[in-house]
């Protein structure tokens, strides 16, 4: 008997075919490899697989009403729109079944790789596709007359119902799989990872898989709790590193290891601890369980990486700073004792070099330099600068040890980021005060809403405003060298020893910027700089198309008070931006998206690795950084957007003396 067929149209994909009259769209769907979502298998519970049918005609599929295409509203979709709700014109897929030909729209939350639109514009867009996802399956009871094990059951209904065959399972699977069929009653959710392993398994319906991508910085630990299916984000979270009291900067934690016995191994358990409060941090923000996490992307420097896995990091401290391994680790999170269901996997990006680790390999994911054409420099400023050069065609790396001084550390008023520091300067050239502004409150201090308000110290952003206004303003020489001429002009500038200092905050006590302050400044930032010139020497060009400031430090300094100190190379000012916690948005890619741990994966194959410990010139390039903004560099395209002193002491030089002015125009 042959079998009445209609005609079905799918948007945006505009896959289109003849198919039987009564089968469920969402049936369809999957005939045609169309991109709908579907959680419980077409039992109406889920609500993933809702379609648009838009009402009206459309003659040119040969459509005269749209909405006689579909049967009528079904119990199941009363019943999931009285719970859930459902828009207006919706319909679930699952339920809605062909009645004539049709034109079905699949808006973007209902496709199972649909793009994700973030909010915050330093984390890129990019489609939804997790190495774990969840199916609700009925499963055959036991039969005498047809004896099999509850496993292979199991898969025969996963194969029958979604079309998937794991080969494997955990061992916790098998322990919890005879107690969930007998509490659903033969229905179970079932958690596969990679479509190879059922890796946990829970009696009915189950429909939130969740993941944690976490940035162990060596300062601060950063989590985001993640929707594994929608892609929104839940919750986030940060603390310290409990890593701290045990050394400041990076390597000051390999001598410690170095020096003290079972050294390494406390260093190992204080940050595994500070994971596990992390992940039960952001459970409870979300008002969620741990038994809910089922995927883990952890991505660190390469010391914070070898301690987080309990790997020896003493090899990272000397030439020739050979990491245990450079590639991608995939394992079972409970194998580190992290709070997640036990067959969650943790998976942990590759490392670049030595020294420039996953969390370098993070933030090339996120800003994606090697898909331009453009040449790129990516910076990740902290204690240990990860560098990025180049594009498409060529990618190199490098760190460069520029020490805690960007983070208030070495600084005589410098304190964490928190509230009551100072985050923002001004000076004012003719007068030489200062206003500022303070973390928690958004008025700067000349204002009356500021009254009351107490600064504490300068966080890192704040000290690089104050030493790159103090420039701007002649209180500093190029050289660094605060200037005591000044102080028969200004109360600012006091002595203190056989230098000077500049008052920022009058008070008792005052919090003022030292001479010692500023060399700190110039030490950090002529190695970053140097850093970023050798790279470009190995890439021979002399300048870069775009700059990107990465990391929780870098996204808050201004590029503008980067650039007249220094920071970074010259650029056109308008084309250094900040990146956000670029490791950590790449650390989210790669935790929704399987497919871009491969890319990244690719990418840090081909990298070429610039080691500065050993290069002769990096120590040139140090040396002539240390001048604002540089000692050789005009800057003059910074110098189009801002009148820096340089220009302007040039343009006062008499005639035959006046090589450094800035040209006119």
């Amino acid at each position: 008997m042959a079998v009445d067929t209609v005609r079905v149209f799918f948007t945006p994909s505009g896959r289109q075919a003849e198919i039987a009259v009564g089968t469920s769209l969402l049936d369809a769907a999957r005939v045609l490899g169309v991109d709908l979502a579907s959680v419980c298998g077409g039992r109406g519970l889920c609500g993933r697989c809702q379609v648009d049918i838009p009402a009206g005609e459309y003659a040119k599929h040969g459509v005269l009403d749209n909405s006689a295409g579909v049967t009528e509203w079904t119990e199941s979709e009363s019943e999931y729109a009285e719970r859930h709700g459902l828009e207006p014109g919706r319909r679930l897929g699952c339920k809605a079944l062909l009645a004539g030909p049709v034109v079905v729209d699949v808006p973007p939350s209902s496709q199972v790789h649909r793009q994700v639109v973030r909010k915050r514009v330093e984390v890129r867009d990019f489609a939804i596709d997790p190495a774990v996802t969840l199916h609700f399956v009925a499963v055959e009871r036991p039969d005498l007359s047809r004896p099999s094990g509850d496993l292979t059951r199991l898969r025969r209904a996963l194969r029958r119902e979604w079309g998937v065959e794991p080969d494997q399972a955990d061992l916790q699977v098998l322990r919890d799989l005879q107690a969930a069929l007998r509490t659903g009653g033969s229905e179970v959710t079932v958690a596969i990872h990679d479509g190879d392993t059922i890796t946990a398994v829970w009696p009915g319906f189950r429909d939130l898989p969740l993941g944690v991508a976490i940035d162990i910085g060596s300062t601060t630990i950063a989590g985001h709790l993640m929707n594994l299916e929608s892609g929104d984000a839940l919750a986030a979270e940060g603390i310290m590193n409990p890593q701290i009291r045990f050394g400041e900067d990076l390597m000051s934690r390999v001598s410690y290891a170095m020096l003290n016995e079972g050294g390494a191994e406390a260093m190992t358990a204080a940050v595994k601890d500070a994971v596990g409060d992390l992940i039960r941090q952001l459970a409870d923000s979300a008002g969620c369980h741990t038994d809910d996490i089922l995927e883990l992307v952890v991505v660190g420097n390469p010391i914070m990486h070898h301690l987080f896995l309990g790997l020896d990091p003493r090899p990272l401290g000397t030439a020739p700073f050979a990491p245990a391994t450079d590639q991608a680790i995939r394992m079972r999170a409970i194998d580190l004792g992290i709070p997640a269901n036990p067959g969650a996997r943790l998976y942990v990006l590759p490392s670049i070099a030595g020294h420039v680790g996953a969390d370098a390999a993070a933030v090339i994911l996120s800003e994606e330099p090697h898909r331009s054409d453009e040449i790129s420099l990516v910076v990740d400023v902290g204690t240990n600068a990860e560098i990025i050069l180049g594009n498409a065609h060529r990618l190199l790396a490098a760190s460069s040890p520029t020490g805690p001084a960007f983070e208030g550390a070495q600084i005589s008023a410098g304190q964490r980021a928190a509230a009551g520091a100072i985050e923002r300067v001004r000076i004012d050239p003719e007068t030489l005060a200062a206003k500022f502004r303070v973390i928690g409150i958004d008025v700067w201090s000349d204002e009356p809403e500021f009254a009351d308000t107490q600064a504490t110290g300068i966080c890192g952003s704040g000290i690089i405003e104050a030493v790159a206004e103090m420039y701007l303003a002649g209180i500093l020489t190029t050289d660094g060298v605060i200037d005591g001429a000044l102080a028969a002009r200004s109360d600012r500038i006091v002595p203190e020893g056989r230098t000077y200092s500049y008052v920022l905050v009058p008070g008792s006590p005052d919090i003022r910027v030292t001479q010692d302050d500023v060399r700190a400044i110039q030490l950090a930032k002529a190695a970053l700089h140097a850093g970023c010139k050798l790279l470009m020497d190995h890439l021979d060009v002399t300048s870069v198309d775009r700059i990107r400031l990465a990391g929780a430090f870098g996204s808050l300094i201004d590029p503008m008070h980067a650039m007249v100190l220094g920071l970074v190379p010259d650029c056109e000012l308008g084309e250094v931006t900040a990146a956000g916690n670029a490791a950590a948005s790449g650390a989210q890619i790669a935790l929704l998206n399987v497919g871009a741990r491969r890319t990244i994966e690719e990418v840090c194959r081909n990298i070429e690795k610039v080691e500065t410990a050993v290069e002769p010139a990096f120590q040139d390039h140090f040396v002539a950084a240390m001048s604002f903004p540089h000692s050789t560099d005009p800057y003059e395209r910074l110098g189009r957007s801002v009148d820096l002193p340089v220009a302007r002491k040039a343009a006062r030089a008499p005639r035959g003396r006046r090589r450094n002015a800035r040209p006119s125009g």
